[in-house]
Protein backbone atom coordinates (compact mmCIF):
# COMPACT_ATOMS: atom_id res chain seq x y z
CA UNK A 1 0.00 0.00 0.00
CA UNK A 2 3.03 2.32 -0.05
CA UNK A 3 1.27 3.54 -3.21
CA UNK A 4 -1.53 5.36 -0.58
CA UNK A 5 -1.44 8.30 1.54
CA UNK A 6 -4.61 8.93 3.76
CA UNK A 7 -4.83 12.62 5.38
CA UNK A 8 -6.23 12.88 7.99
CA UNK A 9 -7.52 16.11 9.74
CA UNK A 10 -7.95 16.27 12.79
CA UNK A 11 -9.81 18.49 15.88
CA UNK A 12 -9.85 17.80 19.34
CA UNK A 13 -10.44 14.24 19.01
CA UNK A 14 -7.46 12.36 20.20
CA UNK A 15 -9.64 9.48 21.97
CA UNK A 16 -10.02 8.54 17.65
CA UNK A 17 -6.27 8.01 16.51
CA UNK A 18 -5.27 4.69 17.84
CA UNK A 19 -8.68 3.37 16.94
CA UNK A 20 -8.82 4.76 13.42
CA UNK A 21 -4.72 3.44 12.82
CA UNK A 22 -5.94 -0.31 14.17
CA UNK A 23 -8.62 -0.25 11.21
CA UNK A 24 -6.05 1.56 8.95
CA UNK A 25 -3.39 -1.19 10.17
CA UNK A 26 -5.86 -3.87 9.19
CA UNK A 27 -7.40 -2.75 5.99
CA UNK A 28 -4.31 -1.32 4.19
CA UNK A 29 -0.94 -2.26 5.58
CA UNK A 30 1.90 -0.12 4.34
CA UNK A 31 -0.28 2.94 3.54
CA UNK A 32 0.90 6.39 4.84
CA UNK A 33 -1.39 8.19 7.30
CA UNK A 34 -0.46 12.03 7.39
CA UNK A 35 -2.09 13.74 10.43
CA UNK A 36 -3.01 17.23 9.76
CA UNK A 37 -3.57 19.13 13.06
CA UNK A 38 -3.46 22.31 14.81
CA UNK A 39 -0.41 23.61 16.31
CA UNK A 40 -2.26 24.40 19.40
CA UNK A 41 -4.01 20.63 19.76
CA UNK A 42 -1.48 19.18 22.19
CA UNK A 43 -3.55 15.95 23.67
CA UNK A 44 -3.76 15.42 20.01
CA UNK A 45 -0.18 15.70 19.41
CA UNK A 46 0.65 13.27 22.22
CA UNK A 47 -2.12 11.06 21.19
CA UNK A 48 -0.40 10.96 17.31
CA UNK A 49 3.16 10.69 18.78
CA UNK A 50 2.57 7.42 21.04
CA UNK A 51 1.54 5.76 17.66
CA UNK A 52 4.63 6.90 15.26
CA UNK A 53 6.41 3.70 16.01
CA UNK A 54 3.95 1.22 13.92
CA UNK A 55 5.73 -1.46 11.88
CA UNK A 56 3.73 -1.84 9.24
CA UNK A 57 1.86 2.01 8.95
CA UNK A 58 3.66 5.13 8.01
CA UNK A 59 2.39 7.20 10.25
CA UNK A 60 3.17 11.61 10.60
CA UNK A 61 1.80 14.48 11.62
CA UNK A 62 2.03 18.11 10.72
CA UNK A 63 0.93 20.83 12.89
CA UNK A 64 0.26 24.09 10.48
CA UNK A 65 -3.72 23.77 11.07
CA UNK A 66 -6.38 25.33 9.29
CA UNK A 67 -9.83 24.45 7.96
CA UNK A 68 -10.50 20.89 6.60
CA UNK A 69 -9.86 21.77 3.03
CA UNK A 70 -6.73 23.84 3.73
CA UNK A 71 -5.29 21.28 5.50
CA UNK A 72 -6.23 18.32 2.94
CA UNK A 73 -4.78 20.43 0.17
CA UNK A 74 -1.57 20.99 2.42
CA UNK A 75 -1.51 17.10 3.17
CA UNK A 76 -1.57 16.52 -0.79
CA UNK A 77 1.76 19.22 -0.70
CA UNK A 78 3.23 16.90 1.29
CA UNK A 79 2.93 13.61 0.17
CA UNK A 80 3.77 11.70 -3.74
CA UNK A 81 1.82 8.47 -3.37
CA UNK A 82 -0.41 7.67 -6.46
CA UNK A 83 -3.84 7.90 -4.69
CA UNK A 84 -4.56 10.06 -1.74
CA UNK A 85 -7.58 9.58 0.43
CA UNK A 86 -9.14 12.30 2.02
CA UNK A 87 -10.51 11.32 5.10
CA UNK A 88 -11.26 12.31 8.75
CA UNK A 89 -10.47 11.07 12.33
CA UNK A 90 -13.72 9.59 12.70
CA UNK A 91 -13.80 7.02 10.60
CA UNK A 92 -13.40 3.05 10.26
CA UNK A 93 -11.65 1.52 7.05
CA UNK A 94 -13.16 -1.43 6.31
CA UNK A 95 -11.64 -4.84 4.43
CA UNK A 96 -11.34 -4.00 0.70
CA UNK A 97 -12.56 -0.36 1.24
CA UNK A 98 -9.09 0.30 -0.84
CA UNK A 99 -9.21 -2.62 -3.62
CA UNK A 100 -12.83 -1.45 -4.47
CA UNK A 101 -12.47 2.48 -4.69
CA UNK A 102 -9.61 1.59 -7.30
CA UNK A 103 -11.74 -0.31 -9.14
CA UNK A 104 -14.25 2.21 -10.02
CA UNK A 105 -11.46 4.03 -11.23
CA UNK A 106 -10.52 4.54 -15.42
CA UNK A 107 -8.93 6.66 -17.54
CA UNK A 108 -11.47 8.97 -17.05
CA UNK A 109 -12.69 8.71 -13.30
CA UNK A 110 -9.83 9.72 -10.86
CA UNK A 111 -11.98 11.26 -8.32
CA UNK A 112 -14.35 7.85 -5.73
CA UNK A 113 -16.50 8.98 -3.52
CA UNK A 114 -16.49 5.65 -1.42
CA UNK A 115 -19.83 4.42 1.03
CA UNK A 116 -19.69 5.97 4.75
CA UNK A 117 -22.70 3.26 5.76
CA UNK A 118 -25.04 6.40 6.77
CA UNK A 119 -28.22 5.73 5.21
CA UNK A 120 -28.41 8.48 2.36
CA UNK A 121 -31.26 9.22 -0.53
CA UNK A 122 -28.35 9.56 -2.97
CA UNK A 123 -25.13 8.40 -4.23
CA UNK A 124 -23.31 11.32 -2.13
CA UNK A 125 -19.73 11.04 -0.25
CA UNK A 126 -18.40 12.81 2.48
CA UNK A 127 -14.55 11.40 1.56
CA UNK A 128 -12.80 10.70 -0.98
CA UNK A 129 -10.05 8.66 -3.10
CA UNK A 130 -8.12 10.95 -5.33
CA UNK A 131 -5.38 10.11 -7.86
CA UNK A 132 -2.30 12.14 -7.87
CA UNK A 133 -2.37 13.80 -11.17
CA UNK A 134 -6.26 14.97 -9.98
CA UNK A 135 -5.68 16.07 -6.58
CA UNK A 136 -2.74 18.42 -7.89
CA UNK A 137 -5.11 20.03 -9.76
CA UNK A 138 -6.97 23.34 -8.92
CA UNK A 139 -9.90 23.91 -7.34
CA UNK A 140 -12.62 24.77 -10.48
CA UNK A 141 -12.03 28.82 -9.62
CA UNK A 142 -7.99 28.71 -10.32
CA UNK A 143 -7.69 28.29 -6.26
CA UNK A 144 -5.55 25.86 -4.23
CA UNK A 145 -7.41 22.42 -4.82
CA UNK A 146 -8.71 19.60 -4.98
CA UNK A 147 -10.74 21.16 -1.98
CA UNK A 148 -12.05 24.99 -2.04
CA UNK A 149 -10.30 26.43 0.87
CA UNK A 150 -13.24 28.78 1.49
CA UNK A 151 -16.09 26.73 3.29
CA UNK A 152 -15.38 26.26 6.86
CA UNK A 153 -16.12 22.94 6.90
CA UNK A 154 -19.76 22.11 5.09
CA UNK A 155 -20.00 21.83 1.54
CA UNK A 156 -16.58 21.26 0.70
CA UNK A 157 -17.56 17.46 -0.32
CA UNK A 158 -20.54 18.96 -2.61
CA UNK A 159 -17.97 21.25 -4.53
CA UNK A 160 -15.60 18.81 -5.08
CA UNK A 161 -18.22 16.25 -6.21
CA UNK A 162 -19.70 19.00 -8.36
CA UNK A 163 -16.09 19.77 -10.15
CA UNK A 164 -15.38 16.06 -10.95
CA UNK A 165 -18.59 15.47 -12.26
CA UNK A 166 -18.01 18.88 -14.52
CA UNK A 167 -14.46 17.50 -15.87
CA UNK A 168 -16.59 13.69 -16.01
CA UNK A 169 -13.74 12.84 -13.14
CA UNK A 170 -16.46 11.39 -10.33
CA UNK A 171 -17.70 7.69 -9.88
CA UNK A 172 -19.71 6.54 -6.27
CA UNK A 173 -18.06 3.48 -5.31
CA UNK A 174 -21.02 1.50 -3.32
CA UNK A 175 -18.85 -1.33 -2.34
CA UNK A 176 -15.86 0.67 -0.85
CA UNK A 177 -16.73 0.81 2.78
CA UNK A 178 -15.49 3.24 5.05
CA UNK A 179 -17.60 3.47 7.87
CA UNK A 180 -18.65 6.89 9.22
CA UNK A 181 -18.98 7.30 13.26
CA UNK A 182 -21.33 10.45 13.28
CA UNK A 183 -23.68 11.16 15.87
CA UNK A 184 -26.55 11.39 13.04
CA UNK A 185 -26.07 7.66 12.50
CA UNK A 186 -25.88 7.04 16.38
CA UNK A 187 -22.29 5.60 16.44
CA UNK A 188 -20.51 8.89 18.22
CA UNK A 189 -21.26 11.60 20.60
CA UNK A 190 -22.40 14.95 19.73
CA UNK A 191 -18.69 16.58 20.25
CA UNK A 192 -17.74 20.68 20.06
CA UNK A 193 -16.36 19.35 16.78
CA UNK A 194 -19.49 18.81 14.78
CA UNK A 195 -21.70 21.09 16.92
CA UNK A 196 -18.77 24.22 15.48
CA UNK A 197 -19.41 22.65 11.71
CA UNK A 198 -23.00 23.13 11.98
CA UNK A 199 -22.67 26.49 13.40
CA UNK A 200 -21.22 27.37 10.07
CA UNK A 201 -23.39 25.57 7.87
CA UNK A 202 -25.48 28.08 6.53
CA UNK A 203 -22.98 30.45 5.62
CA UNK A 204 -20.93 27.35 3.48
CA UNK A 205 -24.06 26.82 2.22
CA UNK A 206 -24.73 30.12 1.17
CA UNK A 207 -21.44 30.17 -0.71
CA UNK A 208 -21.69 26.77 -2.36
CA UNK A 209 -24.90 28.78 -3.95
CA UNK A 210 -22.93 31.74 -4.93
CA UNK A 211 -20.28 29.57 -6.94
CA UNK A 212 -22.76 26.74 -8.20
CA UNK A 213 -23.19 28.64 -11.40
CA UNK A 214 -19.27 27.84 -12.49
CA UNK A 215 -20.59 24.19 -13.09
CA UNK A 216 -23.64 25.13 -15.24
Amino acid sequence: MSALAILVPVLDRPHRVKPLLDAVEASTPGARVLFLADSHDRPEHEAIERELGRESLQVEVDLDGGNYGAKVNRGVALTTESFVFAGADDLEPLAGWFEAAVAAMSDGVCVVGVNDLIDRDRDHATHFLIARAYAELPAIDGSPGPFFEGYSHWQVDDELIATAKHRGAYAYAASSHVRHLHPMSGLAPDDATYQRGRARRRQDHQLFLERSSMWA
